[in-house]
């Protein structure tokens, strides 16, 4: 029990101190406005209507470090001690990914390509420190080809980048991202803490907790943005948590953690099918076409009145659709997704689910024949792109 009150107490501290830094940065805004604020307000995928602080990743950054501090200086009182080094080595192994998505936030002229590889690499880091290199995926064949080295390095630095990135591409509106990174964690570390990985459970509960901090400024007002620093951040966070958790503990299936990943997962696949398959155009280019933009365009924007005393509210609405969803589909997976069948079929359904969502809000009414879904064969281009 003290274990894991001292477990809570980690994720308070990552939180109060998330939160507080975020307080700093609004406090101190007219100091690096000219680098850190999101002024463009025309951007093909921006919705705030004033401009806004995007290095909320700095704060999260604060909180995550701001826990192994503690054991060093309290550390006999926290009795964490066991957790200060992998923690250490997490943040280490984060960095490539935070700090290219940090430079995109203040220069804004950092391309995708760098900040992907930038991932990559920090799954390589995490891979050599942590020892978060894949072994096994439990799909025949894979499973053979991934007791090689190079093989496993490469498919997860591929699962962990993707994952970072995924995070990147929701994070659209108030709420979203931290909320849905939120929901991830506390299911993993419930996997975690079924299994006896304490390790797991606390990288998760303090990942949570950073992001909770910054959440409390973001949703549902938007007085400050994550940024891609901080989406990276989170994103390889979640992607190393679950690669950690599979390596560790043999009798979690994968299929487990890709059930309860499956909304960021399926959207970066499906933006990018649809970018290079459908618009013929680079998979990194922008749009306005993501399942939470359709969401904020076709569903809330034609429903819910806007509000010149709430001008956020709006915005803040499509986390209210979209996190309690995650937070069913990730409660079902962690209780029913303990075996390969259940947990491909959990992932199945919330495709399903996405592609018809998906395929209403832009054909007007609803169809599920998933040759329709996938093509969009009778929509016009210019209703697609």
């Amino acid at each position: 029990m003290d274990n894991q009150v001292n477990l809570l107490l980690a994720m308070a501290i990552a939180a109060a101190s998330s939160v507080s830094i975020c307080v700093a940065v609004l406090l101190t805004q007219s100091w690096h406005a000219r680098f850190s604020m999101d002024s463009d307000l025309t951007g093909i995928q921006k919705f705030h209507k004033r401009p806004v602080p995007r290095i909320g990743g700095v704060a999260m950054i604060a909180g995550l470090l701001a826990v192994p501090l503690s054991i060093h200086v309290f550390g006999k009182n926290l009795e964490l001690q066991q957790y200060a080094r992998p923690m250490l080595f997490a943040i280490l192994a984060a960095a490539p990914a935070f700090l290219a998505g940090l430079a995109e936030d203040l220069t804004k002229s950092v391309s995708v390509r760098a900040r992907l590889i930038a991932t990559f690499f920090s799954a390589l880091l995490g891979a050599w420190l942590l020892g978060a290199a894949l072994n096994r995926m439990d799909v025949v064949g894979l499973d053979l080809l991934l007791q090689f080295a190079p093989v496993s390095l490469v498919v997860t630095a591929v699962a962990v980048g993707g994952l970072a990135n995924s995070i990147n591409i929701i994070d659209g509106f108030n709420g979203v991202a931290s909320g849905v990174g939120t929901v991830i964690l506390a299911g993993i570390a419930v996997l975690a803490y079924g299994a006896g990985d304490q390790v797991v459970m606390h990288l998760c509960l303090i990942g949570a907790g950073a992001a909770i901090g910054l959440a409390l400024l973001n949703f549902p007002t938007g007085r400050l943005f994550m940024g891609d620093g901080g989406a990276y951040l989170l994103g390889f966070w979640i992607g190393e948590m679950a690669v950690l958790l599979v390596v560790r503990n043999a009798q979690i299936t994968a299929w487990q953690l890709l059930a309860i990943c499956a909304y960021p997962v399926t959207e970066v696949l499906f933006s990018m099918y649809r970018r290079r398959v459908i618009r013929k155009v680079a998979p990194g280019a922008p749009d306005r076409l993501h399942l939470h933009t359709l969401i904020y365009r076709r569903l809330i924007c034609t429903r819910l009145p806007a509000s010149a005393q709430r001008p956020w509210r709006r915005n803040a609405a499509v986390a209210c659709l979209i996190v309690p969803w995650l937070v069913l589909t990730t409660a079902v997976a962690v209780r029913y997704g303990r075996t390969i069948p259940a947990a491909f079929l959990i992932t199945l359904f919330q495709v399903f689910v996405y592609l018809a969502v998906y395929g209403r809000l832009v054909r007007g009414h609803w169809c599920l024949r998933p040759m329709v879904l996938l093509g969009f064969r009778r929509v016009s281009k210019e209703t697609v792109v």
